[in-house]
């Protein structure tokens, strides 16, 4: 099951890096960034909107590194931050 970040249609990166202390990333720092303690959040433009999900753990981010013709923007965030955003429960 995913989980999911509310924010507008478009722009959902840069609102999450203005407004919710996350940093841009590459898809080659996702795996070294979450052993650093950060969480990932991987924003997918589907064209039509954004969808950032919330990779809160590994294999969930390996299920967004999965090629597809989607771009996808990477970021880091505070766990705290990022479950209290997508509603995420450890």
């Amino acid at each position: 099951m995913g989980y999911y970040i509310q924010g507008p249609t478009h722009g959902k990166a840069a609102m999450l890096c203005a407004q919710h202390q996350a940093s841009r990333i590459t898809e080659q720092d996702v795996y070294e960034t979450v052993e650093a303690g950060y969480e990932v959040v991987c924003v997918v433009d589907n064209m039509e909107f954004e969808a950032a999900g919330f990779c809160y753990c590994v294999e969930e981010a390996g299920r967004f590194m999965r090629p597809d013709s989607r771009p996808k923007t990477w970021l880091r965030m505070p766990r705290d931050e990022a479950e209290r955003l997508s509603g995420y429960s450890s």
